[in-house]
């Protein structure tokens, strides 16, 4: 396929996003709420199939073991209150056994590596779309404002790398550089700062609104780097063809998972 058509399929493919997402947005409640739960199956499926691409190592059992573990994590404690009291201990004690466990009994099918591997990808997916819940329960302003700072910041480190960038960034992602992405975080700091303090209306201490913006733009862009190692690591162009001229879910919500993330460590000092 030329470059003209992968544009046009990326540019269909993001309105269809839009045309679902909105709505699902709007209606907020029970619908929200599944329609995260099943995003999070299907990113938890491409990493999965990514990882384990090369080698059948871990067992269907444990696979599943973890998808169901991960849905307890997405709908644990995402209400209103979640963001600023956690996902409940019991809850991760019972994954981290109900993971580690079965190394003694699967011996050769499911190794250690494999168990703290399968672990360490369940906590982070479980906790990352169950922030994504429980920042839109909390104040869908806030969400919004997340989502905001990842649109800007990837777009325009995409546009200032392709007319001005001469600088890589790192060799993890060859396509990325300096310039590309020192345009993307200014514009996303700008932007978004604005919206801040026009929206959200808090306007007591605007260099710390513009600090915080930029350290989560900055956090975006390193979380698409994370997800990008990983690709690498398993020598995989996008975790999935699920979306036309984007690639997979993953590949689209690289960013905003580990933004939802920072933005809990920093809530309560803003």
């Amino acid at each position: 396929m030329n470059g003209s058509g992968k544009v046009k399929n990326r540019v269909i493919s993001a309105i269809i996003m839009l045309l679902i997402i909105i709505p699902i947005m709007s209606i907020g409640g029970v619908i929200y709420s599944l329609a995260v739960g099943l995003i999070g199956c299907a990113a938890y499926k491409e990493l999965i199939n990514v990882i384990y691409s090369k080698r059948n190592q871990c067992p269907s059992l444990m696979k599943y073991i973890g998808l169901i573990s991960m849905l307890f994590l997405i709908y644990s404690n995402f209400e209103k209150f979640g963001l600023l009291f956690g996902v409940p201990y019991n809850v991760i004690c019972g994954i981290i056994l109900g993971l580690l466990i079965p190394v003694v009994f699967y011996k050769e099918k499911y190794k250690i590596h494999d168990a703290f591997s399968l672990l360490a990808y369940v906590i982070f997916l479980g906790i990352g779309f169950n922030l994504l819940l429980s920042v839109y329960n909390y104040n869908v302003k806030y969400f919004i404002f997340l989502i905001l700072i990842t649109i800007f910041t990837d777009t325009f480190a995409l546009f200032g790398g392709k007319l001005v960038g001469k600088h890589h960034f790192t060799s993890i992602s060859p396509n990325k550089t300096i310039e590309g992405s020192l345009i993307g975080s200014s514009v996303a700091t700008f932007i978004c700062t604005m919206y801040y303090i026009r929206i959200i209306g808090n306007i007591s201490n605007i260099p710390t609104i513009i600090v915080m913006v930029l350290f989560l733009s900055l956090v975006g862009q390193l979380g698409d780097l994370f997800f990008s190692a990983i690709k690498r690591e398993y020598n995989k162009k996008d975790f999935s063809d699920l979306i036309p001229g984007h690639g997979g879910i993953l590949d689209r919500l690289d960013s905003i998972l580990f933004v939802v993330t920072a933005f809990c460590l920093i809530i309560n000092y803003i």
